[in-house]
């Protein structure tokens, strides 16, 4: 028999370094933002957890050596204010969108009333966090990133925006959330070949069902998360923040992923409802 030759060493990959630099996590106190912020963590950076809840973001902050802003995203002088803390702390090369709302209406009422149709103020609202803090954290700290100074790839920083896949699958009585979050997915490519001319890379992740706070605790809601569970394809459970938060690291670290939308869902196709 002829031996078999060795396996020739694998490469090593090229990616964005992490370690030295500040990140920002939008929604970053619980849930998907959280587990964003502690795998940032790990990977060395300097996390600024933004988010509303001060009792949660601080004790977040302080588990992982970072820094809490208090940040309503709706208001842009509280975003300028966290992309200045993270800068001042070491050149800021990732954000992680992830603050948003949901909402479920219908667009029309049953009683033929315009008082019962969708209330526009929600519509507005929701758009006003999902859609338009999004943005306005992007422009912001992309503007900080653009006067880092690159890396051997030619990049200055990365950034992730969070979608839904009810930007594909809204089901009924989400008007408003699938509106607010196709324009996340919408806006994913334009921006990043605007910021192309800077080395500035974004992406955008699409959950699924993610198994966060919002399904609440104890044994009723582990039934009910149970059952929504078996829509999905495989596997046939909520998914983890953490699984979450892996694509997300993927999209800010991998040098080569950019202006991409990636579901991470089990295959799940949403029903109407």
């Amino acid at each position: 028999m002829v031996p078999l030759a060795p396996l020739p060493a694998l490469a090593r990959v090229r990616g964005m370094e992490l370690t030295g630099s500040s990140a920002i996590v939008t929604g970053g106190a619980s849930g998907i933002g959280a587990a964003c912020a502690r795998q940032l963590a790990a990977r060395g950076a300097t996390v600024v957890v933004a988010d509303l809840q001060a009792d949660k973001g601080e004790a977040l902050a302080a588990e992982i050596n970072g820094v809490f802003a208090q940040v309503d995203v709706t208001n842009t002088e509280q975003i300028a204010a966290a992309v200045k803390t993270a800068a001042e702390i070491a050149p800021l090369r990732a954000v992680v969108n992830s603050a948003g709302i949901g909402w479920a209406q219908r667009t029309i009422g049953r009683d033929g009333s315009v008082e019962s149709a969708h209330s526009l103020e929600a519509f507005q609202k929701v758009i006003a966090i999902n859609l338009v803090g999004t943005f306005d954290m992007v422009r912001q700290a992309a503007t900080a990133m653009s006067l880092n100074e690159p890396d051997e790839d030619g990049c200055r920083g990365a950034i992730v925006n969070m979608a839904s896949v009810a930007a594909f699958d809204g089901q009924i009585g989400q008007a408003s959330y699938s509106a607010s979050k196709g324009g996340v997915v919408g806006m994913t490519l334009p921006v990043a070949r605007d910021l192309s001319a800077a080395g500035i890379r974004l992406n955008t992740v699409a959950p699924g069902l993610i198994d966060t706070p919002i399904y609440g605790e104890g044994e009723a809601s582990e039934a009910f998360k149970a059952n929504l569970g078996q829509n999905v394809l495989f596997p046939k459970r909520l998914g983890s923040g953490d699984e979450l938060a892996s694509m997300v690291m993927e999209c800010l670290t991998n040098s080569y992923m950019n202006g991409e939308v990636v579901r991470v869902d089990g295959g799940i196709r949403m029903p109407p409802k």
